[in-house]
């Protein structure tokens, strides 16, 4: 019995997704022009500041996590010994 392809493996999918995804993100941050936030310091008066602090923050994890596995990845044969 043939299996279906599943909905992510479709590439007219993947292309919906993330039409989805960018119009998500630009709607958000078009948000940022009406909405009045209480801010705490004057750089987050900037526009579209948390979309760029997100996005720093998240590169900065996926090079930490690439770092980290250095350290805690385990030999390939390590549980055959």
């Amino acid at each position: 019995m043939k299996e279906q392809p599943g909905f992510l493996d479709k590439a007219e999918s993947v292309k919906k997704l993330l039409r989805v995804f960018y119009a998500i993100c630009i709607g958000v941050l078009l948000f940022d022009l009406v909405y009045h936030r209480h801010v705490a310091h004057p750089w987050e008066n900037l526009w579209g500041f948390y979309a760029l602090f997100g996005f720093i923050a998240c590169t900065v994890l996926v090079l930490a996590a690439k770092e980290m596995r250095k350290v805690v990845m385990r030999k390939e044969d390590y549980y055959e010994r």
